[in-house]
């Protein structure tokens, strides 16, 4: 039977090994998905790759599944960051949904002079979004979404040997080319509704490793940008060229 079913747990996977299950997974595998002994699911856990499991005991509080083969390695997105202003929980979710579909290597959410949310953003919630997003786009890596962190003290600590493409709205309509040259690891910077402010700005063009960049004619919704800002940045020098 072809596996349909992908589901990420916290346990080493590889050939026989048994994976016994939560009493939430049971619920989902048997209760919503229906799943009874001799179904095949898909199993990640962010180290071993994708493996199809056998279901061999079920459970109302839980269950066993069993390893059979391994269906995919573990492969590894490129290692680029992105750094992003807190906005409404919704938008933020969907940033990071996003950006683990997109290939995102970390998930980095940051408090910046003009984010006025900070004291709401769940980020518990969020690592669960990118672990359902993983489930959902057949990959087998997790990044990790960072606890909130203040801008200025991230930047206190920046390591210059990791390029920044900083998405500055004030170079709105004007030309700008990211060097596909320029490999090694990156980090992308996305403001808050309503930009950084100039003191941020400036902080970031003084950098030497940050790289100004527009995305286009039009003002972008921060969650947008971070969809725009990762698509050119893969197509450019990741794992999509």
């Amino acid at each position: 039977m072809a596996s349909k079913t992908r589901l990420f747990v916290d346990h080493p996977l590889g050939a026989a090994q048994s994976v016994p299950l939560s009493r939430e997974q049971a619920h989902y595998l048997f209760g919503v998905m229906r799943l009874s002994v001799g179904a095949v699911v898909s199993l990640i856990n962010g180290a071993d790759g994708e493996w199809d499991a056998e279901v061999v005991e079920v459970g109302k509080k839980g269950g066993i599944l069993l390893c059979q083969t391994q269906t995919k390695p573990l492969q590894m997105p490129p290692d680029v960051w992105l750094v992003f202003a807190s906005i409404r929980k919704e938008r933020t979710a969907f940033i990071v949904e996003k950006a683990t579909e997109l290939g995102a290597a970390r998930i980095m959410p940051v408090q910046t002079e003009f984010t006025n949310n900070a004291d709401r953003l769940k980020v518990e919630k969020l690592r669960a979004h990118a672990l359902e997003a993983t489930e959902q786009c057949g990959g087998t890596y997790v990044p990790p979404v960072d606890d909130l962190a203040k801008l200025g003290k991230l930047l206190d600590g920046w390591d210059a040997s990791r390029r920044i493409m900083f998405c500055d709205e004030t170079m709105l309509g004007k030309a700008s080319v990211l060097d596909a040259g320029l490999t090694g690891p990156w980090a992308i910077f996305i403001g808050p509704e309503g930009g950084f402010s100039a003191r941020e700005r400036d902080r970031l063009r003084d950098m030497a490793c940050a790289h100004p960049v527009s995305l286009g004619p039009r003002i972008l919704r921060a969650d947008t940008a971070a969809v725009a800002a990762l698509t050119l940045w893969q197509n450019a020098m990741g794992d999509w060229s």
